[in-house]
């Protein structure tokens, strides 16, 4: 008696990419790009508030803990560009001097608003690096498990930039909107240029 056939899709069952011909696959070259501008700014970002509440305020230890997670961050991006051969973004000078400026500007109104721009900040690159999450599949395993650590440590600086008292600063609902509308601007071009 012969074997009946099966609907089963071998895609389904078979080792390795689960896309067909014509399905979009994972833009790794940008997503690297992206993440490495991204964690640059981040980096420039705690430098510009830490130039301007210095070790003065209560939440200068916590702003100094992220930024060292931001640049062990950074160093894993510059490796996995170096490794890959992809070309940083050409806007790195601009997001250098706009994400310095961005945090001098939020810790010159004061250490809540400066907690306000890194809960805006981490809001927008948790739901960034869910996308890539989502997109990679299971295409990249080492490349989407330190997205997920990050996106772990980046949810960490959101939670503790809220219970610092982000929500509480002046403005918040405003501020908090135009650096996410800021930074989801930055990730679009820096996944072209």
């Amino acid at each position: 008696m012969a074997e009946p056939e099966t609907l089963a899709d071998p895609r389904l069952s078979a080792p390795g990419p689960r896309w067909r011909p014509g399905d979009r696959r994972p833009d790794v070259p940008s997503m690297l790009r992206v993440d490495q501008a991204g964690e640059y700014g981040a980096t420039r970002i705690y430098a510009g508030q830490m130039a301007v509440l210095g070790d003065r305020q209560p939440c200068a230890p916590l702003i100094a803990r992220m930024a060292a997670q931001e640049q062990r961050h950074l160093a894993r991006f510059d490796e996995l560009l170096a490794e890959r051969g992809v070309r940083p973004t050409l806007l790195q000078p601009l997001w250098s001097v706009a994400g310095h400026a961005l945090g001098a500007a939020t810790a010159l109104l004061g250490p809540r608003a400066a907690m306000a721009c890194t809960a805006a900040v981490e809001d927008e690159i948790d739901a960034h690096y869910a996308e890539q999450l989502a997109s990679l599949g299971d295409d990249e395993p080492e490349l989407a498990a330190t997205i997920a650590e990050f996106q772990a440590d980046e949810r960490e600086h959101r939670d503790r930039a809220i219970e610092a008292g982000a929500e509480d600063s002046f403005g918040y609902p405003l501020l908090y909107a135009a650096i996410r509308a800021g930074c989801r601007a930055a990730i679009e071009l820096s996944k072209r240029i």
